[in-house]
């Protein structure tokens, strides 16, 4: 009899099934954080390093479940432990910034080293201001943040091409020299990324390694400022009293094209 009450109440209980890590990574991309941190906790305490680290995401920016610093730092630590360069660079970053956990630079650069030297783009730009701003027990090194930077910025990272476009236009661990600086400089401002876009449209602006055109100095700046960078703001004002009614509206024309187009 036990039997067969027994048998009932699995029949008639709703079955939960979980898909797994591929699922639950999928979940994630679209936005369907839910479902994401159904599929992922039961990798994630299984020892999956994938899953661990999209789990402290989650908890990172408080999606699918309630934002926890702490909680997220947690999981990172599982998955950096294994080796997982992705988890390395956000556990690195959060002893940067000291979310979680008390703010250390030298734990950040022990950690930003393990990922960067797997090839993570992100933790190979973070430790190259690591050497450029002396932080986290290494001595300032231009020569090495350089390093770091040119394997990062040669990956694609946006926040690699403007630093290493950074220090070819101060000529910090590189010979000065504006135009490399504008190339990898407009790479990054073409990506969106806002201090580039600033940078560029002061290059445009003085005519350091390209041609000096204000209306393109006015569109760089107008696309940073619109991204709240308030030195992009007060180069937009600037250049703008250089420019005619007709070659401000051009500006502004190229700006909204240029937005419009990167929303596709």
């Amino acid at each position: 009899m036990k039997y067969v009450v027994g048998l009932l109440v699995a029949i008639l209980l709703p079955v939960v099934v979980y898909a797994g890590l591929d699922e639950g990574l999928a979940a994630h991309d679209r936005g369907d954080y839910a479902t994401a941190y159904r599929e992922l906790l039961p990798p994630a305490q299984q020892g999956d390093a994938v899953a661990q680290n999209r789990l402290g995401r989650l908890y990172y920016a408080g999606k699918g479940v309630p934002q926890d610093y702490a909680e997220a730092v947690k999981w990172y630590r599982l998955s950096a432990a294994q080796g997982y360069a992705p988890a390395q660079y956000e556990l690195g970053w959060m002893y940067e910034e000291g979310k979680g956990v008390p703010q250390d630079y030298a734990e950040a650069v022990k950690w930003y080293r393990l990922s960067a030297e797997q090839g993570n783009a992100n933790a190979q730009y973070e430790l190259g201001w690591m050497y450029e701003e002396g932080k986290g027990g290494v001595s300032q090194d231009s020569v090495e943040a350089v390093k770091w930077f040119r394997l990062s910025a040669e990956q694609g990272n946006a926040g690699g091409q403007y630093s290493l476009g950074w220090m070819y236009n101060e000529g910090k661990g590189v010979p000065q020299d504006y135009v490399v600086a504008g190339k990898w400089v407009r790479l990054s401002a073409e990506q969106g990324y806002a201090f580039a876009q600033c940078e560029l449209g002061w290059m445009y602006e003085e005519g350091n390694g390209v041609s000096q055109d204000y209306i393109q100095a006015h569109l760089w700046y107008n696309l940073s400022a619109a991204q709240g960078d308030e030195d992009a703001m007060a180069g937009r004002d600037r250049v703008a009293e250089q420019l005619t009614s007709d070659q401000l509206a051009e500006a502004q024309k190229m700006a909204r094209e240029w937005k419009a187009k990167a929303a596709h």
